[in-house]
């Protein structure tokens, strides 16, 4: 599984590097904002797993930003922690209210935001959640209970079979998979069906990904891999 990439949004610059070298030290991969148009904008071209957010933010306010994510149906299960110097009840309430899923009041330990951090996340996958439901790659997501794919935001129309070939490809990611084991994923070895049939799914599936259709590497003498490569991870 990929590195969890979380979404900061917070003005302060130097707090906000220093978070990211902690989140990083402790396993997880982030993108800075430093407004919560940025960050609204940011969550419309890539796939995040939890978004830290600070209250006092330059224009539109943390809570404003929590209402909208909340109000979108593509977030509507994403992972909100709200970080801030505000600490008084009347705000954890509102917060809460909002939907957030936890508060950390500044200042906090890279520690605990770290296990609060993990506690969420984990929690996310016993309850068959987000985290279970998409298959992710880069700025493309596969999503198995509405059945949609979709690159950038935007959903793509793919066939039934294509989907279940990039279903097969993304559940083992990084591995060479044969033509006669992908045929028998998605077509549950009909012997009637030539493996050639792979070949020519998979390039209307690289034709339909566009840059990031070259993801899917051709294995010579064997069939293909997904293969997010250095540099192709979360390209927006």
């Amino acid at each position: 599984m990929p590195d969890p990439l979380i979404l900061v949004v917070e003005d302060d610059l130097n707090l906000a590097k220093l978070t990211e070298y902690n989140l990083n030290r402790a396993g997880y991969k982030c993108h800075l904002s430093g407004t919560a148009e940025d960050g609204l904008e940011q969550l419309s071209k890539k796939s995040f797993d939890l978004v830290l957010l600070d209250v006092m933010l330059p224009g539109m306010d943390g809570f404003e930003l929590c209402r909208k994510i909340r109000q979108h149906q593509r977030y509507k299960d994403l992972p909100i922690i709200m970080v801030t110097a505000k600490g008084e009840e009347i705000d954890r309430i509102l917060g809460f209210e909002l939907g957030i899923d936890d508060y950390v009041v500044k200042p906090f330990s890279p520690r605990e935001l770290n296990l609060r951090i993990r506690a969420i996340l984990k929690r996310d996958r016993r309850q068959g959640g987000k985290m279970e439901e998409l298959l992710k790659a880069g700025n493309l997501e596969v999503d198995l209970t509405r059945h949609i794919v979709t690159l950038e935001g935007k959903e793509l129309v793919v066939t039934l079979m294509e989907f279940k070939l990039l279903v097969a490809l993304l559940k083992r990611k990084g591995e060479a998979q044969s033509r006669e084991r992908l045929l028998s994923d998605v077509w549950d070895v009909d012997k009637s069906i030539n493996t050639r049939t792979i070949d020519t799914h998979i390039t209307r599936i690289r034709e339909k990904l566009g840059e990031t259709g070259r993801m899917i590497t051709t294995v010579r003498g064997l069939g293909y891999k997904f293969e997010e490569k250095e540099g192709d991870d979360h390209a927006g």
